[in-house]
């Protein structure tokens, strides 16, 4: 007993010095992790190197979310047509919900048959036109009118639906939009920034895909009146297949487009272009840059073991680190091989450590994009160790010379 007794005053008296020695450890890691954290901040605010003479501009990969290039990208400005999307969307979410079908009919009042300011379907007074079409008469025909038609029957009036829009806006974490219409002509309250618009381009295509067809249609003939879908990237750019083009005054000329090339899909946009031609010119430009100028880095795949993590009070020293996902980055091929990922975790971890158990995250950055990170988990279990494997561990961290605790210092940061 008088042995069992003194074992376990050292073992306390080993554990209390080696604990504060652990503290110490623990320390310099989060402020490793703080330090990580203000270089990623750093390095996400590097622009790869791209120009362009639209005033407001944005490429974003639609997997991931990751803008990967921006030119006041969240600055409020006019969108003109291409806050079409919003009303289109509103349409969308009634349709998958079951509360709208494409072959219900709306009714056409004056107020909107008397719209004929700008681009129309060209509705009439009196008629009861099916959603699909009205959808095609503001998708490809941009038909202010067809705007308004949607807004008085899902609403009961225009401002009621523009209530409705800025609802939504809000719902949808599209924080730098306001709306004063359904259409997009000029209003001082009618505001979209390039990231609400690519944000908007996502949830359409990834909630309601079955609708996304409607973008890539190249015509639409209402009352014997044809006309051409304005989207020029369709015919330009290979996988093109949508989306909306804008012009007022004011806004000069924008374009919201997406297109898939081998099997990944990005969305552009653009705002503030001088004419029709340079629209079409530089948004197909730099739709094809956004697909030939930015490659995925694959880092490691699931399952793969990424690192290892020192383990204390365990029967092993270490624990394999395992990612459960594909562990990639999209970047420019200019800083391709900048790339860089770091392990992060607050340890030694003390034992037992469960197969799966979440250890920490590996955190992958590189200049001009921004930093991602991804949880690790343990590859295997590690048990504890026994009362004499503890304290073998506990007197060879004490007798640990001070250039031992430098060298792990170090390699902490």
């Amino acid at each position: 007993m008088f042995h069992i007794k003194a074992l376990n005053r050292v073992f306390r008296l080993l554990s209390n010095l080696l604990r504060r020695r652990v503290l110490k450890f623990s320390q310099v890691i989060a402020t490793a992790i703080l330090l990580i954290a203000s270089a990623g901040q750093a390095l996400a605010q590097t622009q790869p190197p791209l120009t362009t003479p639209a005033d407001y501009a944005l490429i974003m990969d639609y997997r991931t979310g990751e803008i990967l290039y921006e030119k006041k990208a969240r600055t409020p400005t006019a969108p003109a047509s291409m806050s079409k999307l919003m009303t289109v969307a509103i349409v969308f979410e009634r349709l998958k919900n079951g509360s709208l079908q494409l072959t219900d009919k709306f009714d056409v009042s004056e107020k909107a048959w008397r719209e004929r300011e700008g681009s129309s379907m060209w509705v009439r007074v009196g008629d009861s036109i099916p959603v699909l079409d009205l959808l095609r008469g503001i998708i490809v025909q941009s038909g202010n009118d067809a705007c308004i038609v949607v807004a008085e029957n899902i609403s009961g009036s225009e401002e009621a639906f523009v209530q409705l829009m800025n609802q939504k806006a809000h719902e949808w974490g599209l924080n730098d939009s306001t709306f004063g219409n359904p259409h997009g002509k000029p209003d001082p309250n009618h505001k979209m920034s390039m990231r609400d618009l690519a944000m908007l381009t996502r949830k359409v295509i990834s909630e309601y895909g079955e609708y996304y067809a409607l973008f890539a249609e190249k015509e639409f003939t209402w009352e014997k009146i044809r006309q051409s879908n304005r989207n020029p990237i369709l015919d330009m750019v290979e996988g093109a297949d949508g989306l909306k083009t804008g012009h007022t005054e004011e806004s000069g000329y924008g374009l919201v487009g997406s297109a898939v090339q081998n099997g990944e899909r990005r969305i552009v946009v653009v705002n503030g272009l001088s004419s029709e031609r340079e629209r079409a010119t530089e948004s197909a430009r730099l739709m094809r840059l956004a697909f030939n100028d930015f490659s995925t880095k694959t880092f490691f795949e699931p399952g793969d073991i990424v690192g290892e993590a020192e383990v204390f009070k365990g029967k092993e020293p270490g624990v394999p680190l395992i990612a459960r996902e594909p562990v990639k980055l999209i970047l420019h091929r200019s800083l391709i091989d900048e790339a860089k990922a770091t392990i992060v975790y607050e340890g030694p971890v003390a034992a037992p450590i469960k197969e799966n158990q979440q250890i920490g995250y590996l955190r992958v950055e590189a200049p001009g994009g921004p930093a991602r990170e991804y949880a690790l988990y343990a590859g295997r279990s590690v048990k504890e160790t026994g009362i004499w494997g503890k304290i073998g561990l506990a007197a060879k961290k004490l007798l640990a010379k001070p250039s031992d605790e430098a060298t792990e210092t170090a390699s902490a940061n």
